[in-house]
């Protein structure tokens, strides 16, 4: 069984799609006999560890490594001990191969590391830099690009998470011929029903009986929320629990507050994950009304799908979303930027209960069916040994 090295941005307990994949993915990789450990950044700045041996936490009987960090830039951790740490791991790891999340400006460091370059990579493409709402980002992105179409020329095998996002993105367009479509997934023992005293807790939160509608995120530019709290003042009958931290917390509660809300939506900040699971499990349904590819999959759909509930999306052209949330037959899809659209999906759902249990319903069997993180794990095993094989044939 191969010996694999992730190399991901961050890890539980930073909350984020892509983090809790790989938290989910490397347990399910373990139950298979794959010996898996992850390189990561430290998501709490410490500058006490700038000092710090690289050393592993043992979490779940997997090794993670955390990099000290000081701070981000455009997104990107700074990280200076990081190809330190990345060349002593590869010497006492001794990985087969490396599992490159991208995009992570610290997995550049592979390019320039002896070690690194003897390996096989495999390249998970969960989503591109360039963003239409984020002109720095865009800046930036073309000093990054260089570096990132080296990786992905060095890479036997890209993983992509969905056909539209393969089909439109423009970094992948040369190396189509060694993209691999993989879903993302989700363990069904992270999402357990909550524990009674949690989901009584849950049901404070919602503090009318109006119809309950949730959406979970980081408070940042692509995310949609304040198009979403727009759209509720068209909305009836329902009451909004909005779930995450980021920058834009303070600006979207002066907003609940300008718009007369408060009554209506709520930011709940930060929640434990049995919190959000009690909040999941509760709820009415769901919405994710981002602005654009940025959001590349959705993982919090899955997570929603597995309680049974019904969604309201945005079509993102060339996103998963659109893959992820089927039309009128899992949830609602609306334009992005929309609140007038945006409004009437939602009110469309809070006046037809039994069709928003069927959506639920019909959402959880399609989760159930392509979603389940053991499938995506052995998806990914296959591929290794394809990996394998082709190294040793060439070889």
């Amino acid at each position: 069984m191969p010996r694999v090295l992730h190399l991901g941005k961050f890890f539980p307990p930073f909350a984020g799609g892509i983090e809790n994949f790989l938290a989910d993915l490397m347990p399910a990789q373990l139950q298979q006999g794959d010996t898996v450990a992850a390189l990561v950044h430290d998501h709490q700045r410490q500058w006490s560890r700038f000092f710090a041996t690289t050393t592993a936490e043992i979490w779940n009987n997997l090794s993670i490594y955390r990099v000290p960090t000081y701070g981000r830039l455009l997104y990107a951790p700074i990280s200076p001990q990081f190809p330190v740490w990345f060349n002593q791991v590869l010497s006492q790891f001794q990985p087969q191969l490396l599992h490159l999340h991208l995009p992570n400006t610290s997995a550049l460091f592979a390019l320039g590391l002896p070690r690194a370059k003897r390996l096989p990579w495999i390249v998970h493409w969960h989503a591109d830099v360039t963003s239409a709402l984020n002109s720095k980002l865009s800046i930036a992105y073309h000093a990054y690009r260089p570096l990132e179409q080296r990786v992905l020329a060095r890479a036997h095998t890209i993983i992509v998470t969905s056909e539209p996002y393969l089909a439109s993105s423009i970094p992948l367009r040369p190396w189509q011929n060694k993209c691999q479509i993989i879903p993302l997934g989700i363990a069904l023992s992270r999402l357990s029903d909550p524990p009674e005293q949690t989901q009584r807790w849950a049901e404070q939160q919602w503090n009318n009986p109006a119809v309950k509608i949730l959406t979970v995120g980081r408070l940042t530019y692509y995310k949609g929320h304040e198009i979403l709290i727009r759209a509720m003042q068209q909305v009836k009958g329902a009451h909004l629990l909005i779930i995450g931290q980021g920058e834009q917390q303070r600006y979207l509660q002066t907003l609940i507050t300008q718009l007369n809300l408060a009554h209506q939506v709520k930011l709940l900040g930060y929640c434990t994950d049995t919190e959000l699971n009690a909040l999941l499990a509760t709820c009415d349904y769901f919405c994710l009304p981002s602005l654009e590819r940025t959001e590349a999959f959705g993982v919090v759909l899955l997570e929603a799908m597995r309680y049974s509930k019904a969604i309201v999306a945005s079509a993102i052209p060339g996103s998963g979303v659109t893959w992820v949330v089927v039309d009128n037959q899992t949830g609602l899809l609306v334009p992005p930027q929309d609140e007038v659209a945006l409004a009437q999906a939602l009110q469309q759902l809070i006046n037809n209960p039994q069709w928003r249990i069927a959506l639920g319903k019909a959402g959880q069997q399609r989760f159930e069916q392509l979603f389940n993180i053991q499938n995506i794990a052995e998806k990914i095993s296959v591929l290794y040994q394809q990996v394998f094989t082709s190294m040793n044939t060439t070889g």
